[in-house]
């Protein structure tokens, strides 16, 4: 394992040394927002205790499931990191709020008379003497804020944020344990110089002692101009990455097929055309998420299947039909959101369903209708998605009379592992899985075609296409040129052979002719 670290931090520097910037980017800022608001509610809590029911409110806030909290944050702001900030800093009040209040509220009344007696005016308790004694409590706060926020900001990438969650998250979708372990580390590291940094402040605001010290510190011009070299580097390495006015924002979803498209894509746009390319990779959530992303533009493209768009985006009843159904599928796009159905890659990549060798001779099992028969004795397991979709298990059910005995919420990375430890005993795949290459499983016959056409193509807004029209010759050039058996192969390949993503997109592309070495 060490060894393999070795090299993954080696071959891939920039890749995780970009995503240690951004996350500390994000949680930094999310970390300075929440002591500037907490300091005051705390301030004004204490300082008028009608007002205590704020501390209530925070109480509440905070015991929400922090992936819930990400995800209440998309329909508002967005996906991305300005959605990620948001929510961190909501965190990161509670500590702030509940530890400044504490910090002034429990004073000795005695020193605060004697400082009346002498004169003090409100402002001077406040300055002089509440917040120099309430101040360890405040330190410890940020001190314990601060790490937690560093650590939640692996989540982050759930809603498209960046940071070192994006490395942990497309470890768990490509069965990458080294990328798992790679982002823990680097996370843990900056939690924990994060924290001995602080601890060090926070020895110097012990009893309020040196809190001339501290402030001392910042008096400092050469710490001063240390800030200032720091942030002036950061801001022009960001600067130098963000191109807004020559750059075009690619989504992928969180599983293998996505990560490979959508490098794909930007490798594509980025040999045909001049302009800098953004992949946000892993945004999980799924089609509903990226929608929302490309309606507020913070993304202008990313591959989707026509069955899900019908479906999910659309929210059209009925079995989607390629043949009949794309002219209505692309008009509508067009008509309502601005959007096309650019182009299709030549593969599809429609859902399945699979047993084991061993369930399939002992249920003699050929067929889904084979299945309902049985089901009732059965674990079926699928990634959370499906238990959601209009196409999903309760429509599937439905149309073929199925009754599992129960099921599994899996992520979509561990379905085959499940199967295989029979901890379930059918799943739901995709036709395009990349493990389907070296397993055994049996994939049963819909023999009612209620699963729709799932082609894979580029959705991609009208503005961005209309700014930069160059876009279109990238895309046709990926027009027809994928196989379903071409994708297959690129999924083994990350999967279980645990090669990158960006690798093997760029030697498929190669090996097509579509972009030079």
């Amino acid at each position: 394992m060490l060894k393999e670290l070795w090299m993954l931090f080696s071959t891939q520097s920039d890749f995780f040394l970009n995503l240690v910037i951004q996350h500390l980017e994000i949680s930094l800022i999310a970390v300075i927002l929440a002591i500037i608001i907490g300091l005051g509610l705390g301030i004004f809590i204490a300082e008028y205790p009608r007002n205590k029911w704020i501390l209530i409110v925070v109480n509440l806030i905070y015991t929400i499931p922090s992936i819930a909290l990400f995800g209440f944050m998309i329909p508002v702001t967005g996906v991305g990191d300005t959605s990620a900030i948001i929510a961190l800093t909501i965190y990161g009040l509670l500590p702030m709020v509940r530890n400044t209040y504490t910090g002034i509220k429990t004073i000795d009344d005695k020193i605060i008379e004697a400082a009346k007696g002498m004169g003090s005016t409100d402002r001077q308790l406040l300055l002089k003497i509440k917040l120099p004694i309430a101040f360890p409590h405040i330190m410890a706060a940020i001190r314990n804020m601060t790490v937690m926020t560093i650590a939640l900001c692996g989540i982050a990438s759930f809603i498209g944020a960046g940071g070192l969650g994006v490395a942990i998250y497309r470890g768990i979708t490509t069965n990458n344990i080294t990328l798992i372990v790679a982002g823990s580390i680097l996370i843990s590291i900056l939690a924990i110089a994060i924290d001995l940094i602080l601890g060090y402040f926070e020895k110097l605001s012990d009893n309020g002692a040196n809190i001339g010290k501290f402030i001392n510190i910042f008096k400092n011009k050469k710490v001063i101009a240390a800030i200032v070299i720091i942030c002036v580097i950061v801001g022009g390495y960001i600067a130098y990455q963000e191109n807004p006015s020559n750059t075009v924002h690619i989504a992928s979803k969180s599983y293998t097929e996505e990560y490979v498209m959508g490098q794909i894509l930007k490798q594509t746009i980025e040999d045909k055309t001049n302009l800098n390319v953004d992949l946000t990779e892993g945004v999980a959530g799924g089609s509903g998420t990226i929608q929302s992303g490309l309606e507020k533009g913070d993304f202008d493209l990313y591959p989707e299947y026509t069955g899900v768009s019908w479906m999910s985006i659309l929210k059209n009843t009925g079995i989607y039909q390629e043949d009949s159904d794309f002219h209505e599928l692309n008009q509508t796009y067009n008509d309502d959101y601005n959007m096309s159905w650019y182009n299709k890659y030549g593969f599809e990549n429609s859902y399945g369903i699979a047993v084991t060798p061993e369930v399939a001779e002992k249920y003699d099992l050929k067929t889904y209708s084979d299945l309902a028969a049985v089901s009732n004795q059965l674990t079926f397991g699928a990634e959370s998605d499906f238990f959601a979709r209009e196409d999903g298990l309760d429509a599937l059910s439905k149309t073929y009379g199925m009754n599992f005995k129960d099921t599994m919420d899996l992520d979509v990375s561990l379905k085959y592992d499940a199967i295989n430890q029979g901890q379930i005993d059918v799943v739901e795949i995709y036709e395009t899985d990349g493990r389907l290459e070296d397993t055994e499983l049996v994939e049963l016959e819909d023999d009612k075609h209620f699963f729709p056409s799932y082609y894979a193509g580029t959705i991609i807004t009208n503005q961005e296409l209309a700014d930069h029209p160059e876009i279109a010759k990238a895309l046709d050039a990926l027009t027809g040129k994928i196989t379903t058996e071409d994708m297959v192969h690129m999924n083994y390949l990350v999967d279980v052979k645990g090669e990158e993503p960006s690798e093997v997109a760029h030697n498929f592309l190669v090996n097509k002719g579509i972009i030079g070495e």
